[in-house]
């Protein structure tokens, strides 16, 4: 059985969901990041960064979402969630998790800690270009969609498809939300009709977006 240490809405939505979705057994444990547990030495001998998510893989942690996710991926669903390698379909997921996951994840941490790259007084010119590149994104992924659909991959819903749609949850708050995109509308009206994804917003205790 797996164990995911999550906390609510955070980077570990995504691998919570895929979870769910694939019916495979796990148990919960909460992290409350506003108390700092993530920090406490406990978590850190799990995770030595001190973030969200951990999930303990045949009894040994493992970090980093995205990693995670194609290990479940490739666990449970090989040929599906995770296209078999030497399949056609292969190297555009793999070009798409890593896009993911170098461009818009970092873009989205700059966002929401813009202090964090640089100093406290240039905060606000990092804020800027955070969300220059998380609209930049979001033009490249509208295109994506426009040209294949109705998932990233065409017809396909794979591992990368949970992280995006996690990711575009983020921007419910941002000045122009992924929404403002139509085809990516239209994407997330698909992916938030799927019962896994409402079922995790059900069990972390999430109530807005789902239902936008």
């Amino acid at each position: 059985m797996y164990r995911l240490y999550y906390s609510p809405g955070a980077a570990s939505l995504a691998i919570h969901w895929m979870l769910i979705e694939l019916g495979v057994p796990f148990e919960l444990v909460l992290i409350d990041t506003e108390a700092r547990q993530q920090k406490t030495p406990e978590y850190l001998a799990l995770n030595p960064d001190g973030v969200v998510p951990t999930l303990i893989v045949d009894g040994a942690p493992m970090s980093e979402s995205t990693a995670i996710l194609m290990l479940l991926a490739e666990r449970h669903s090989p040929g599906a969630f995770s296209p078999a390698p030497g399949s056609s379909d292969r190297a555009a997921y793999l070009q798409w998790l890593i896009y993911l996951a170098n461009t818009l994840l970092p873009a989205f941490r700059a966002w929401f800690y813009p202090d964090e790259p640089a100093s406290a007084e240039a905060s606000e010119a990092v804020g800027r270009v955070a969300l220059a590149r998380i609209e930049g994104a979001w033009d490249r992924i509208d295109a994506q969609l426009a040209a294949g659909g109705p998932y990233l991959l065409g017809d396909s819903l794979t591992a990368a498809d949970f992280l995006a749609t996690m990711l575009m949850r983020w921007s419910r708050n941002m000045p122009t939300t992924a929404v403002a995109w139509p085809n990516i509308d239209e994407y997330l009206k698909r992916m938030r009709a799927m019962p896994s994804l409402r079922e995790v917003h059900s069990r972390e205790g999430l109530t807005d977006w789902i239902n936008d």
